[in-house]
């Protein structure tokens, strides 16, 4: 049995993390328990399991935790989608927030959602990264770690230079290249999949 403990971590975080314990059982199957300490985390990764075709269970424990079982049985494994070649995928990036609202609320998205990101098999080919988006590549950006994960599997990341010379961060680009707009739009009309933040 494996147990993972997330207590503190934020979605996708406890949802990837059981996946890949998941993926680590094989055609075997087995049992992976996920340790959480919120409902949303609980309902996810019941949503993940019951999504793969595997049972799952929870226990509330008297501290506020939450105990989640997943059972996979032996032939079930978990698939990859397109695992093999190039994903076709591009992601424009044209804010540092996620959503509207709460701008606290939309970086902590947007940190999770690069994050998944980089869960991605195969990787998206493109990240590009445009108006306020063009912070997230700066070498202060608490994405920055999950960016250089990104590239370093293959993904060329872009951010838009009339957008760090308008906010006078250029000097700090923190990972991949700056590129112009002609760049950007021909990355973007030459994808398979385009998702647009």
């Amino acid at each position: 049995m494996n147990t993972i403990d997330c207590i503190g971590q934020v979605c996708p975080i406890p949802v990837i993390r059981a996946k890949k314990a998941l993926e680590g059982l094989g055609e075997e199957g087995g049992v992976v328990t996920v340790l959480v300490d919120n409902d949303i985390a609980r309902q996810n990764l019941e949503k993940m399991a019951t999504g793969l075709g595997y049972q799952s269970e929870y226990e509330q424990k008297e501290n506020g935790t939450v105990l989640v079982t997943i059972v996979a049985g032996e032939g079930c494994t978990v698939e990859s989608c397109g695992t093999d070649g190039d994903s076709g995928l591009v992601v424009a990036i044209g804010r540092n927030t996620m959503g509207e609202g709460s701008q606290e609320l939309g970086q902590i998205l947007i940190k999770g959602f690069i994050f998944a990101l980089r869960e991605l098999v195969p990787p998206p080919t493109h990240v590009v990264f445009f108006n306020s988006g063009a912070y997230l590549t700066s070498s202060d950006s608490n994405c920055l770690e999950d960016l250089r994960a990104l590239e370093a599997a293959g993904t060329v990341i872009l951010t838009c230079g009339t957008c760090t010379n308008y906010f006078e961060i250029t000097e700090k680009l923190g990972v991949g290249e700056i590129a112009n707009m002609y760049g950007i739009v021909t990355t973007m009309s030459g994808a398979k999949r385009l998702i647009n933040i």
